[in-house]
């Protein structure tokens, strides 16, 4: 159970990354710069690591029991900017 939860954290920490740098540096490169493989690139590679993320946070709320209401506040922080952040601070350091 233990190894999930550090598995969550990893990915919330990396999925978190990745929006930042979709938002605060592809998108301007893209819209700016009009260099549209930023975006293809970090979009992908959050894409990916969002369904990671998702995927395990299912996997910890199953194994851990986690309350329904947890697991969704848990899900919309990683649809917010600095969102999976605040989970990990608030949800995932306690275990």
């Amino acid at each position: 159970m233990k190894n999930s939860m550090s598995v969550l954290r990893l990915l919330a920490f990396l999925e978190g990354i990745s929006f930042l740098a979709l938002l605060g540096i592809a998108m301007p490169l893209k819209y700016y710069y009009d260099k549209p493989m930023a975006v293809k690139i970090v979009g992908m590679a959050h894409g990916i690591l969002f369904v990671l993320y998702t995927i395990n946070l299912l996997i910890v709320h199953l194994k851990l029991r986690w309350s329904y209401s947890k697991t969704l506040g848990a899900f919309i922080a990683s649809l917010i900017p600095f969102g999976t952040f605040y989970a990990d601070k608030k949800w995932f350091r306690s275990i």
